[in-house]
């Protein structure tokens, strides 16, 4: 959530940030006028406190020196009720214009490129490369069905279009991919955690996904209770209205989660393969920084992922997400994108962010400096998506003859 004292204290420099979001100027308008009529409201109740602090101890003088109290009684009543009254408009106000801030994404940094969308992106290194055929490489469908390693039509079966199912040496190759992703992880600092597949609306709020986008996620009926687009949902609000310690940080978490997305507004897009499905295995990052500690560990994220992916011989490019790219929740993006030969281009399988206070400050996750309590920063970041990372071994690692070879950093996982 943005700082509503900010947006009071410069409005104008906080809009122009949220119109390179791509922030309608209509909901910039409501917000400007429901901040003002707060801000006003609010320094009206505190002049009616002052008022009223001030006659109160007139009331000990007039007592002590046996002066008539009974007009002065009267004025403080009356200030009293006044602000009860006062202080039930304000909190009316500021709840209104809470409700319309949690539905406003994250200021992007300064840094950020401006851009309509991901054609606007900019590509800042290429890392390996890529590998070359004497055949025409195959996409991962054909290959999946040659080798008889996925199974999409039981997967429909099962439940509905977007599911699949993996057997034999793929299963294995899953499995394998995520343990290695967590080890990967914990070599590098990051504690390994393992946290429910659900989690309540608050939870939610806290991260973002909520309210705005609640059409994207499935909903447990007749519970308080959704399934996790990500992991990240989990391992930040475990200190969800929490204050640690300066010492505690930066948190470094992993974690592998399934992930349920209803992909709202997608249709049409990936129809085919592992791309894009309501459900996908991910090992996730998550960090909890002090503020002047979160850019560092951005790149050490970065290079986490891209480390990993380089281990297992995939070439891939760091990718800087342009305004009309960002995610609702992200400052700072930068997009990991893994060469896919049987598609003949580069496809995200990594996305790390830096959201700064934007999540601390919907989940109230804080430190404690000294007697001060601060809003720390939280980052996320994907590593790696096990589903995509599954496809770029299957069209980068595939043979002749259609079968595929196992990366020898995982030969032990299988």
């Amino acid at each position: 959530m943005i700082d509503i004292r900010q947006l009071q204290k410069d409005f104008e420099a906080t809009a122009t940030a949220l119109r390179r979001k791509g922030v309608e100027q209509g909901i910039l308008d409501n917000l400007k006028e429901l901040s003002n009529e707060a801000k006003a409201k609010r320094q009206e109740m505190e002049n009616v406190t002052a008022e009223q602090n001030k006659l109160s101890k007139e009331f000990g003088r007039y007592k002590k020196e046996g002066l008539d109290i009974a007009t002065l009684q009267e004025n403080i009543n009356e200030l009293k009720n006044k602000k009860q009254q006062m202080e039930e408009e304000v909190r009316v106000l500021e709840d209104k214009l809470t409700s319309i801030v949690l539905t406003v994404p994250n200021l992007p940094d300064e840094n950020v490129p401006n851009g309509a969308d991901e054609n606007d992106n900019i590509v800042l290194e290429v890392v390996g490369e890529k590998p070359t055929f004497t055949f025409e490489p195959k996409e991962h469908w054909d290959l999946g069905e040659q080798n008889g390693w996925l199974d999409f039509e039981r997967g429909v079966k099962l439940a509905k279009s977007r599911f699949s199912a993996l057997k034999g040496t793929a299963a294995r190759l899953e499995r394998a991919l995520i343990n290695y992703m967590l080890d990967f992880n914990t070599a590098r600092g990051f504690e390994e955690w393992y946290v429910p597949f659900m989690a309540n609306s608050n939870t939610l709020q806290g991260t973002g996904q909520l309210p705005k986008f609640e059409e994207d996620l499935f909903k447990i009926e007749g519970e308080d209770l959704y399934l996790i687009p990500t992991a990240e949902v989990s391992l930040t609000n475990l200190y969800n209205d929490e204050i640690l310690s300066e010492e505690q940080l930066p948190m470094l978490l992993t974690s592998y989660t399934p992930c349920f997305r209803k992909e709202a507004g997608s249709a049409g897009r990936d129809t085919r393969g592992l791309i894009r499905q309501h459900q996908f295995d991910k090992v996730e990052m998550v960090a909890i920084t002090k503020p002047e500690q979160s850019d560092e560990i951005f790149e050490k994220m970065v290079a986490c992922a891209s480390d990993l992916l380089t281990s297992l011989g995939l070439a891939h490019q760091k990718v800087m997400l342009c305004t009309g790219d960002l995610g609702f929740s992200a400052a700072k993006t930068i997009d990991l994108e893994v060469w896919l030969p049987g598609q003949n281009k580069y496809r995200e399988i990594s996305s790390i962010s830096n959201t700064r206070e934007f999540q601390s400050r919907r989940a109230k996750i804080r430190y404690k400096d000294g007697k001060q309590n601060i809003l720390t920063h939280t980052l996320n970041g994907s590593s790696l998506a096990v589903g995509r990372t599954l496809v770029a071994i299957m069209e980068n690692y595939q043979l002749s003859d259609g079968t595929i070879k196992i990366p020898q950093v995982l030969e032990k996982y299988m």
